[in-house]
């Protein structure tokens, strides 16, 4: 894709000259303009033609400048949802690719869900306080192996998650997505079986997009259908999760939670979830590591390369009308 005679302007959350391979500005007849979410654009927004949307910076921040965006053909997220972007979707142009960024959180994230996994399973938050409190707090404590894990969400971070399950000796791990397919480890079940499988599972994790149909998906009902004494974490959105229906049940004692998103998020000072009895909560860093930055910037460089010889983008979730 050559602009030949005029220039495009590409907007990155990240300065240009910190990330290797990008197609040579002018050249390419691309301009590079950084924009991390400032108060201050970095130039028209009508010249944007590649927009890399701010990272971890809200939903305002990310749509703030989509309607200007009138010569738009590519947004590309640095987050494995596009969610964010969404309520801005319906002003930009048609044709506009809208990309999320597969391949870089799955790992990161997978850590962290079986970090909070094997941390609620076997009282790691009950060891710190009794470390703080010099308490020798000795006893029997859950495991994983053979345990019963039910994936909801099984996109590349679900399949990534049950990648590291694997050493842990489950007693089964079931799959759940939108609908229902085959993979080499087994049947990907649709979400309309969901009822069926919850009661068999001492795990549950949420790894679903935040869409109309995951929103409060764990719902009282949801939850209800929960085994006794079983974990769920959330490592998709936070209002995938009814905040109230659960803290009703974790508060009951009768289920636990872990939580790397919450709704609202982040979450305030005083809320009931801070202290609710048997959860645990980080403050959403499931891709928020180390590996973030190296893989950003590699599938964003790929990404302009391939825009810039006119080659489809990778990732495309929807192209607008």
């Amino acid at each position: 894709m050559r602009f030949e005679n005029t220039t495009a302007d590409v907007w990155l959350p990240i300065p240009a000259d910190e990330i290797d391979d990008l197609p040579e500005a002018g050249a390419s007849g691309l301009n590079y303009r950084f924009w991390d979410g400032g108060p201050e654009f970095p130039a028209d927004p009508a010249r944007c033609a590649f927009y890399v949307v701010p990272y971890m910076k809200g939903s305002e921040i990310a749509v703030r400048p989509l309607a200007a965006m009138t010569s738009l053909r590519a947004v590309q997220t640095l987050s494995a949802g596009i969610d964010h972007v969404t309520p801005g979707i319906g002003s930009l142009p048609p044709g506009v690719d809208v990309c999320n960024a597969k391949g870089v959180h799955e790992a990161s994230t997978a850590e962290l869900t079986l970090a909070l996994i094997l941390a609620s399973l076997r009282g790691i938050p009950g060891f710190v306080r009794g470390q703080d409190a010099e308490e020798w707090r000795a006893g029997f404590y859950p495991a994983l192996a053979d345990r019963s894990v039910l994936i909801v969400g099984y996109g590349s971070i679900g399949a990534a998650i049950e990648d590291r399950l694997a050493p842990f000796e489950c007693a089964r791990v079931a799959r759940v997505a939108r609908s229902a397919r085959t993979t080499a480890r087994g049947p990907v079940h649709a979400l309309t079986e969901l009822p069926g499988l919850l009661p068999d599972a001492d795990v549950v994790v949420l790894s679903t997009p935040l869409t109309p149909a995951t929103r409060h998906l764990a719902d009282a009902g949801f939850l209800g259908r929960m085994k006794d004494g079983a974990l769920l974490v959330n490592v998709a959105r936070g209002p995938v999760v009814d905040t109230t229906a659960l803290l009703k049940e974790v508060e009951s004692g009768r289920i636990t939670a872990a939580l790397d998103v919450t709704d609202p998020e982040p979450l305030p000072a005083g809320h009931p979830l801070w202290h609710a009895p048997g959860v645990l909560i980080s403050p959403h860093v499931g891709g928020s590591t180390s590996a973030f930055m190296p893989r950003a910037k590699r599938l964003v460089a790929g990404q302009l390369r391939r825009f810039a010889a006119g080659e489809g983008l990778a990732n495309v979730l929807l192209t607008t009308t």
